[in-house]
């Protein structure tokens, strides 16, 4: 009885910014077949952008655009003074990237972050120390920098910027209203699997699908959803959360408090608590147990083998749950854990698909994507510009 949803549409004026954005260089005929919009309509929305100082032409050096007895002319965006920065929050490494209005890096920068949960002005000092350091990188002064984005595990509330819960920093807070006022431009705040998410589709695989998921395995383990060319969040903004999905009753202690969660079967910190034991060792950071397991597992440790095919066994699992809920055609494999193959190896993937029911159908294909740890932080800058596309558009139809 209720009338359909009607996702929301973008103009056209921000639909062929982006389209160029993502292209880098294109011709006005190719724009009006990609969106599907008559020559007319595009000669002049992109005269009217160029007029706002949002587009220039150029001349394109490839053929396939030459038209009879006219020169080569494409279209690319004014990427010049217009910066935005992109912020990954860790446990232990905090990354930026210094962006233009094309999405091209120009600078970025990793600072060591204390292994503990930080308070608000914590947090701030630790984003504004990276504001600082990117943009004193590449000699751009402050005020070319329109926005900010900003990735960090737990549950975040990308609409109000609030963080309910993460393993970085204190519960309910609103980091995103703080940070904002504190450097006075916009701050969006989101989940760090959707960053890695936005990285996808913005500059990876992504570009050429409309819908796929991302599993990321890093200190947790995350999941990210495009539906229809969008990150897909949920009704409240919250969901997808793979590693808190239950895989077992009364299970091993999860970081979120709760027992059975397949991040505490899967994530490092998860492998690291058994490899104290498997290798005689006192606790150290997840990464040097990580390192000293895998070394051992290739040595032919059996027992630090064993680590990793059960934690294998518990991906296969998810990933199959990810399967069986959504029917993505592709399930993209990423985060810096991608080195330790055991947890990708094909004898995890058999089992993932002898899991899944896919009685009738080709089954969902499996891509891994060793991206570098700066991935996340370059996600988060796509949050960014996507925020500040729309507003750039209406300060310069206003002007």
């Amino acid at each position: 009885m209720l009338p359909g949803a009607q996702r929301e549409v973008r103009p056209l004026r921000q639909q062929i910014l982006e389209h160029v954005r993502a292209v880098g260089r294109v011709a006005r005929a190719e724009i009006s077949r990609a969106l599907g919009v008559s020559a007319g309509s595009v000669t002049t929305l992109t005269s009217e952008l160029i007029g706002m100082g949002l587009l220039r032409e150029v001349e394109n050096a490839s053929p396939a655009i030459t038209t009879r007895g006219r020169p080569r002319v494409a279209l690319e965006l004014v990427a010049e003074g217009r910066l935005v920065i992109g912020i990954k929050i860790s446990d232990e490494r905090n990354t930026a990237v210094l962006v233009d209005f094309a999405g091209t890096i120009l600078a970025d920068a990793a600072r060591p972050a204390p292994p503990m949960r930080r308070s608000l002005d914590q947090t701030c000092d630790e984003i504004g120390a990276l504001i600082d350091a990117v943009l004193a990188q590449a000699g751009r002064p402050r005020e070319e920098l329109l926005a900010v984005g900003v990735g960090l595990s737990g549950m975040v509330d990308h609409e109000t910027g609030t963080v309910l819960w993460s393993p970085h920093l204190g519960p309910d807070m609103p980091l995103g209203a703080e940070a904002t006022r504190r450097f006075g431009l916009p701050v969006m705040i989101d989940n760090d699997a959707n960053m890695l998410t936005l990285a996808e589709l913005w500059f990876g695989v992504g570009r050429e699908r409309s819908d796929f998921a991302v599993v990321t395995i890093e200190h947790g383990l995350g999941m990210g959803l495009v539906i229809d060319n969008r990150l897909y969040r949920g009704e409240r903004r919250m969901g997808l959360e793979l590693g808190h999905t239950k895989v077992q009753l009364d299970g091993a202690l999860c970081r979120c408090g709760k027992r059975g969660c397949l991040e505490a079967y899967v994530a490092d910190y998860a492998l690291a608590r058994e490899a104290a034991t498997a290798l005689g060792r006192a606790p150290q950071s997840p990464q040097v147990m990580l390192d000293a397991l895998y070394a051992e597992a290739k040595s032919g440790n059996r027992a630090a083998r064993s680590i990793f095919d059960r934690a294998g066994r518990y991906l296969a699992l998810g990933l199959s749950n990810v399967i069986q809920l959504f029917d993505p055609e592709l399930v993209i494999l990423s985060g810096e854990r991608m080195r330790y193959d055991y947890l990708y190896a094909e004898e995890v993937l058999h089992e993932m698909r002898a899991l899944t029911l896919v009685e009738g159908r080709a089954p969902a294909r499996v891509e891994l994507h060793a991206w570098g740890d700066l991935v996340w932080a370059r996600g988060a800058s796509a949050l960014a510009l996507a925020a500040v596309t729309e507003t750039v558009l209406a300060e310069a139809r206003a002007a």
